[in-house]
């Protein structure tokens, strides 16, 4: 065996077994086949909690007319500082339609370069000074051994108590426990996860009748022509494997990604 081709952008954990990582044969995934998807379901998330429609929306279950004119309750994500954590496609595209709303943009990658539409893109020892000055947090890594756990109580209390977390990378990035004991706490202003530690998330988890929470059910990849590009990818490293070529997607197996 010397080529392996993935069929999804982030395997799942027991992917990366002992014997795959030290086999000597090269492992390639299907990244950025879907960006633009989850670039735009981040963006409908954010939006909504800027423009207060999950409270209209309960409205509209009991037909309440009740329009909220109080200024604090929209947010301008042009008067807002979003740190994007996780520069790869996805990151990247998100921060182009942050910044395209006049939101201020930082990024945060294991590999920092700069990058169109960001003010910066720093090291991920940066994180820890970076996330109090946020007040929106967006978070696209990978699940690796060095991200799992990596949102957790301590850092949590880091954030501004009004800064809006989004994470749609993978679910065992961010400890739900802790998370759902600072939106109690009021140590954020709310929370929207498409990806979770545990799923399916529980029917009797406290995140879903939490108002300041915005739940969608790890479906943010979803849209047009996703298999027609994943196939793409397959036959062009088909085509470079027969022809000596280097492969697209090359993954770091000891890092999953």
């Amino acid at each position: 065996m010397r080529w392996l081709q993935a069929q999804q952008a982030a395997p799942p954990p027991d992917f990366y077994s002992p014997a795959l990582v030290a086999h000597p044969l090269q492992l390639t995934n299907m990244r950025d086949t879907y960006t633009d998807h989850v670039a735009a379901h981040t963006l409908a998330l954010v939006l909504a909690r800027c423009r207060g429609l999950p409270r209209y929306i309960r409205d509209q279950q009991t037909a309440m007319w009740e329009p909220d004119w109080d200024p604090a309750s929209v947010t301008s994500l042009a008067d807002s500082t979003a740190l994007v954590v996780g520069i790869g496609a996805v990151g990247k595209e998100i921060g182009r339609l942050l910044n395209a709303f006049g939101c201020t943009v930082t990024g945060i990658d294991v590999h920092p370069v700069a990058t169109s539409g960001f003010t910066a893109v720093l090291p991920v020892e940066a994180l820890d000074e970076q996330l109090p000055e946020a007040d929106l947090v967006i978070l696209t890594v990978p699940h690796t051994p060095d991200t799992e756990g990596m949102i957790d109580a301590r850092r949590l209390k880091l954030f501004k108590p009004s800064a809006y977390f989004v994470n749609v990378g993978r679910g065992p990035t961010v400890q739900l426990d802790p998370l759902t004991a600072a939106l109690e706490a009021g140590q954020l202003g709310g929370a929207a996860l498409d990806v979770f530690e545990t799923e399916p998330l529980p029917p009797e988890h406290p995140l879903w009748s939490r108002p300041d929470g915005l739940i969608t059910p790890h479906g943010a990849g979803a849209g047009p022509h996703e298999a027609e590009r994943r196939y793409a990818v397959l036959v062009e490293n088909c085509r470079r494997f027969v022809a000596g070529e280097e492969l697209m997607n090359i993954v770091d197996k000891t890092k999953w990604f």
